[in-house]
């Protein structure tokens, strides 16, 4: 138990966002192998409400043109509410997060055409060879889309599993009618995030830095 305990547990710390990808395709099974995986998390009733749109080749980069159209020349209209706000220790992981970012690209404080630029990166999918659109079925609701949150971390941990890097990105289900007449999904579901994924550049700068994680002390309140 321990040996399994550690193998996931490096499994956790190892996985990260990545922003800079290799062209390279992921084989077909292997990615069917990381779906069949997620798809073990737990879900209320056993719902199991996620479907997945999986691209490839050309098919990847016709959608990054489309989306990267659409960042550029519409307001978002996302099928989920959008936060409130940030306040107190989550704007600051929000800020310390995004500075990283930017201190690992060049990207000086103030510098609003060159953080635009990065944040632009997002609809170019960080030049992967592949994305992943989650979408839950409306009727479940929350309890949908929390189920669907699962699928998504679990995702991204066998991804990294066999060797592939990802990113899941909310920014792209900003600009949901678009996503939804690309692909053809019904209005009965809920587009939540895309999942862009690949194999990782490990040279460029986006991908040099790691965010921190709270202490126990702030996650966990005993009783």
């Amino acid at each position: 138990m321990t040996e399994e305990f550690d193998a996931f547990d490096a499994l956790m710390h190892r996985r990260h966002s990545c922003r800079g990808f290799r062209p390279d395709p992921v084989p077909r099974d292997v990615v069917e192998r990381i779906v069949r995986a997620a798809s073990r998390v737990p879900t209320w009733c056993n719902a199991q409400p996620w479907q997945v749109i999986v691209t490839d080749g050309a098919e990847t980069d016709r959608f990054r043109d489309v989306i990267h159209a659409a960042a550029s020349s519409q307001a978002a209209q996302p099928d989920l509410d959008w936060p409130k706000q940030y306040l107190g220790v989550y704007q600051d992981r929000r800020r310390t997060c995004g500075l990283q970012l930017y201190d690992a690209v060049g990207v000086t404080r103030g510098d609003r055409v060159a953080s635009g630029k990065q944040m632009m990166e997002n609809y170019r999918l960080f030049g992967a060879p592949h994305v992943a659109i989650v979408t839950s079925e409306a009727d479940l609701g929350t309890y949908g889309v929390m189920d669907c949150g699962g699928f998504v971390a679990a995702f991204t941990v066998a991804a990294e599993a066999v060797g592939v890097a990802s990113i899941a990105q909310a920014a792209v289900a900003a600009f949901a009618p678009t996503v939804r007449a690309h692909f053809g999904i019904p209005d009965n579901r809920l587009i939540l995030c895309a999942i862009s994924f690949g194999y990782e550049d490990t040279s460029h700068p986006a991908n040099g830095f790691r965010t921190a994680r709270a202490d126990m002390d702030e996650v966990i309140d005993w009783r």
